[in-house]
């Protein structure tokens, strides 16, 4: 063991060997004063853990799983994690899985069904269950996992999952209804992947809004969900001769502010750009975003719960929480051009 700089050498962790040593009682009944503590006298599983405190040993989480057959540690998958959508969610679920004494590992899916299945694949094993985040696996995939894992979804709904997703109903509605009062009379969608359950409301909530006010939309798409995906989706809605465009997400609608900006094209005189998720800088852009919000940390922290009740207290759920949505009104929407 090399020392320190100091000439220290580091304390060597105590086993379960030394406190029964020290205790004068069989490693089996330590084990049990952690993991079974009702098989153990009282005054006995007192000493060992007051022997166990004193010399600083704690039992090791490999080896409580494989007693219990529990890791005590759930997983939390997302498509991107630079996405900054995804840090509410993380938040809450981190929040919600601390609270629990639960552990919480990431994983970034890169907007990926097959890596997404493969981290399931391998993850399977060490997790007590998934939280899912806006899960582009096709649904017959996510049945399949379910079958060997706890899962719970967030922003997907799929029959058989308890899932926590946002009301997109009423915000495209109030999306809608901000666009039809500046006068606009037809708006474009620039869609996401194909793959995002989330999209696809997005796209059937705004047309039947839009339906609803006789104003015309259209689709326009699918468009990387991300600042460079904002060029191509500026470009295609110009030629298109749009007033008003509505974008997947927030990293795709600043990306189009930022395409118009270089094309001189001013926002929102020439045309209105809506957003979703009201992300961290989406008020910080020029002009500031208008953008649906979702609250994504009470969506990460009530999958966690659900998760929870699933895999430790074996509460077949099937439940959808609905979390609702608010229009947040800035810059980038005005009157339609005369």
């Amino acid at each position: 063991m090399t020392p320190d700089p100091a000439g220290r050498h580091p304390r060597k962790r105590a086993t379960i060997t030394d406190v029964a040593r020290a205790a004068g009682v069989a490693a089996s009944t330590v084990s049990r004063s952690f993991t079974n503590p009702d098989r153990v006298n009282s005054r006995t599983r007192e000493h060992v853990l007051a022997i166990a405190s004193e010399l600083g040993y704690s039992p090791s989480p490999m080896a409580r799983a494989l007693e219990s057959g529990r890791t005590n540690t759930l997983a939390l998958l997302v498509p991107d994690i630079t996405n900054p959508y995804f840090a509410g969610v993380i938040k809450g679920a981190e929040r919600a899985a601390a609270a629990a004494g639960r552990t919480l590992v990431i994983g970034d899916t890169q907007e990926s069904p097959t890596t997404e299945a493969r981290l399931v694949q391998r993850l399977g094993p060490a997790v007590d269950g998934f939280v899912l985040s806006a899960s582009r696996m096709p649904d017959d995939e996510l049945r399949r996992a379910a079958e060997l894992n706890a899962i719970t979804l967030v922003n997907r709904a799929v029959r058989g999952f308890s899932c926590v997703v946002a009301d997109y109903d009423s915000g495209t509605r109030q999306i809608v209804d901000h666009l039809a009062s500046f006068g606009h009379r037809s708006l474009i969608f620039l869609g996401g992947p194909p793959e995002s359950w989330s999209g696809a409301r997005r796209w059937l909530g705004l047309r039947a809004a839009a339906q609803a006010r006789d104003m015309s939309v259209r689709r326009f798409g699918p468009y990387s969900p991300t600042l460079g995906g904002g060029a191509a989706a500026a470009d295609a809605a110009v030629a298109a001769g749009a007033t008003a465009v509505v974008c997947h997400n927030d990293m795709l609608a600043i990306g189009v502010l930022r395409r118009l900006r270089d094309r001189k094209i001013t926002v929102p005189d020439h045309m209105s750009v809506v957003g979703f998720d009201n992300i961290f800088g989406s008020d910080l852009c020029t002009p500031t975003l208008t953008t649906l919000a979702e609250r994504t940390e009470d969506a990460g922290s009530r999958a966690i719960d659900m998760l929870g009740r699933q895999a430790y207290e074996r509460v077949v759920e099937q439940a959808e929480s609905v979390l609702p949505t608010q229009l947040v009104v800035r810059g980038s929407t005005g009157a339609a051009p005369a």
